[in-house]
């Protein structure tokens, strides 16, 4: 076969092959004692702060408060210059590695979970939610990304996720109410069980031109809060499937390392077996990896 073992990822509208003579295949390091940086917890608290502000003002406002830490202020620039790039580097490869994962799987639900005082204080909330969602995962096959968050003028936390959900508990129910935001009444479907457990809650049914729209709702609020993304499920990063000559439409990529392919290109898993043409359901049986 032309090209074995590849690993091949979407990037929401092509399938794109990486050969694996084009892995990095390097001895794997033994693992050293961690050193700690010098300066990195300060900077990560300055830098923290300084997300509230302007684009233009954190850099400075970041060197003014570590500065003491360095001989110079322009050894402070240069520092805060070098661990800012890393950062936005880090940043970078997050967002590659996640939309790959979003789009392999499929995705049904853009969910809002808050929480009534009656039931829960933020901390009770956090748990038993994560927990709740823990036991959905592995009894009822459910996958969620999301991230926590604060409403901009209460500061009340809540939890929004894109949600695949093959079997619903509960029932949804559709709520009227008045919409303080937008000033108008607004329909919602809420979750009886989550209602009763936790809270007021929002389930809206996901169509594929919604789902990259709503991950780069998440991640905006990552990016501006620091927070980290929360995952359920098995969410792998490529499927592995060796690869024709006729199924590849050309090189791509810095160096051409990796290849197009056709969108019905022949899916063969790793004993030679031949699973069939592209398609959710293929793609569903193929093996997978990180």
């Amino acid at each position: 076969m032309p090209y074995r073992n590849c690993k091949i990822y979407s990037d929401g509208g092509h399938y794109i092959a990486i050969p694996s003579e084009n892995f990095s295949h390097g001895k794997k390091r033994s693992k050293s004692p961690i050193k700690e940086q010098p300066h990195k917890a300060e900077f990560e608290t300055a830098y923290k702060n300084s997300q509230a502000l302007p684009k233009k003002e954190r850099k400075d406002f970041i060197t003014e408060q570590i500065k003491n830490e360095f001989n110079s202020s322009e050894q402070a620039k240069q520092y805060v210059e070098q661990q800012t790039e890393r950062k936005k580097t880090n940043a970078i490869k997050r967002r590659v590695r996640l939309f790959r994962k979003v789009h392999l799987q499929e995705w049904n639900y853009f969910v809002t979970f808050t929480y009534s005082n009656e039931l829960h204080d933020e901390n009770t909330f956090k748990k038993k939610l994560m927990n709740t969602l823990k036991h959905l995962v592995s009894r009822k096959g459910w996958k969620y990304i999301g991230v926590w968050e604060r409403s901009p003028e209460k500061q009340r936390l809540h939890f929004h996720g894109i949600f695949y959900i093959p079997e619903m508990i509960g029932e949804l129910k559709a709520v009227t109410d008045y919409d303080t935001v937008s000033h108008r009444k607004q329909t919602t479907y809420q979750n009886t069980h989550f209602l009763k457990h936790f809270g007021r809650n929002d389930f809206k049914a996901l169509m594929p031109y919604d789902i990259d729209r709503s991950v780069r709702y998440i991640l905006k609020y990552i990016e501006k809060s620091g927070e980290r993304l929360c995952y359920g499920g098995k969410l792998p990063t490529y499927i592995k499937s060796h690869i024709l000559d006729d199924d590849v439409l050309c090189p791509y990529g810095v160096a051409n390392k990796k290849l197009l392919l056709f969108d019905d290109f022949t899916c063969i898993d790793d004993d030679g077996v031949v699973m069939g043409k592209a398609s959710p359901e293929v793609i569903k049986n193929m093996p997978k990896c990180n």
